[in-house]
């Protein structure tokens, strides 16, 4: 049987194993394996068993690999030291009174904890739970307040640090730190268009306006608690770019510091806390990682059937215009994301897409913050749609109403997105700024 013809039965024998619900890494473990007997069975020479072991092994043996565990312990211990309040009434200071204000807090707030915690999921769930009851107790339509949430849980992933340009960076190679300095222009501009967004929606729903006045001693107090948290993310950002630490060196330190904070200066939490907070983040982890371990096995696989060359003669017949791949990449992104958690599909494509991508000229960094955004993108499109599913259960509001409400959101990122993709330098300014390697 014709190579290209097999490599194209294992890719779709994946889908097909992980749409039946069979669990992402059983579905790449055991394709992986195939690919390794089909390799067998094409070079007759024997199944090379001991490359399962050898790549499951150097799956989760990157020392990279260790920034995911500390950064969601780091922002699971900030969570549940109630740093979510904080953020709220910090963002409310920076808003002031402007029309739809709770809505801009909220995604203010969204992308201070996004920054911190790494996850649009935990962000929609936290954020949510506090801000969906509140904006529509202040008046706001339930699909709006649905819609902010979970428009606004997108962004903060972006914001370093960040799971899944750990993720990808360790795919293809490509340096976290760079990757990191990299999504802080994306982050930020994709709050600003929801922003946007908002100011353009009150002028069809009305949003409420608030009006009341902090005095000067609740002002201090509320800037002192903001920013304790945030000098999380800022002491991860400064010391990457300052070269001081790496980024396993920059997740180990935000986990002390998230305790110390949390035991000593807010006293939210008490030692008793700290083994279920500990347990929780290895559950948060452990299935990201396995998963990374068994995708080396099917990596392996596919790359010694060589699928990459095989995908790269495929694109470069159908088209070698650099800005047509990138359309091409992003549909496919986007409908990946439709169906699947966006890190296991950057481990599954980012090997795959990312040479092609550097044969024509395309930065690492830059494609893989597409990756990235893209991917969390995801999180609000349906029917998979994580974050979207919280945030309408959380309102207590049927899906299609919720889908109705997260449309303009959604329309606004994909613009961003589009942003990002055809300028480079939305991107690269920073890393390029600091010297780092793009």
């Amino acid at each position: 049987m014709n190579v290209g013809v097999i490599i194209a039965l294992l890719v779709v024998l994946t889908f097909v194993f992980i749409l039946a619900g069979i669990p992402i890494y059983v579905s790449l473990l055991f394709t992986g394996v195939l690919s390794l007997v089909a390799l067998a069975q094409t070079t007759n020479t024997p199944v090379a068993t001991l490359a399962v072991a050898q790549s499951i092994f150097n799956g989760i043996g990157s020392l990279p690999l260790l920034a995911i565990p500390f950064f969601m312990l780091a922002g699971e211990i900030m969570n549940r030291g109630g740093i979510t309040e904080k953020l709220i009434r910090f963002a409310m200071l920076l808003i002031g009174r402007l029309p739809g204000s709770l809505a801009h807090a909220t995604i203010v707030a969204s992308m201070f904890f996004g920054g911190i915690t790494g996850s649009a999921q935990a962000t929609a769930s936290c954020m949510g739970g506090i801000l969906i009851p509140a904006m529509v107790k202040e008046g706001y339509p339930v699909s709006e307040a649905v819609g902010v949430v979970a428009g606004a849980s997108t962004c903060g992933p972006i914001i370093p640090p960040s799971i899944i340009m750990v993720v990808y960076a360790t795919a293809v190679g490509a340096s976290v730190g760079s990757m990191f300095m990299g999504g802080i222009v994306p982050g930020i501009l994709c709050g600003l268009v929801l922003m946007v967004v908002v100011l353009l929606r009150n002028s069809v729903v009305h949003f409420p306006r608030r009006t009341e006045k902090l005095s000067g001693s609740e002002i201090r107090k509320t800037i002192l608690d903001g920013l304790i948290p945030l000098g999380m993310p800022l002491i991860v950002v400064g010391g990457i770019m300052g070269g001081i630490m790496t980024p396993t060196e920059a997740g180990a330190i935000s986990v002390v510091y998230s305790l110390l904070v949390s035991l000593f200066v807010t006293r939210t939490l008490k030692f008793k806390d700290i083994p279920s907070i500990l347990l929780q983040g290895v559950n948060s982890a452990a299935p990201l990682l396995l998963i990374i371990a068994c995708a080396k096995v099917f990596s392996y696989g596919l790359t010694a059937l060589q699928m990459p060359v095989l995908v790269n003669n495929l694109i470069l017949s159908i088209t070698s215009n650099k800005y047509v791949f990138l359309l091409l990449v992003n549909i496919l992104l986007i409908i990946m994301g439709m169906f699947m958690d966006g890190g296991a599909s950057v481990i599954i494509l980012a090997p795959i897409l990312a040479p092609v991508a550097a044969s024509m000229g395309i930065s690492l960094i830059h494609f893989g913050i597409i990756m990235a955004f893209n991917l969390t993108i995801g999180n609000i499109t349906p029917p998979l749609g994580y974050c979207m599913f919280i945030a309408a259960k959380i309102g207590k509001l049927p899906v299609e109403k919720a889908i109705k409400g997260t449309i303009p959101y959604l329309i606004s990122e994909v613009i961003v997105l589009l942003m990002i993709t055809y300028i480079p330098f939305l991107v690269l300014a920073v890393p390029t700024a600091l010297g780092l390697a793009i």
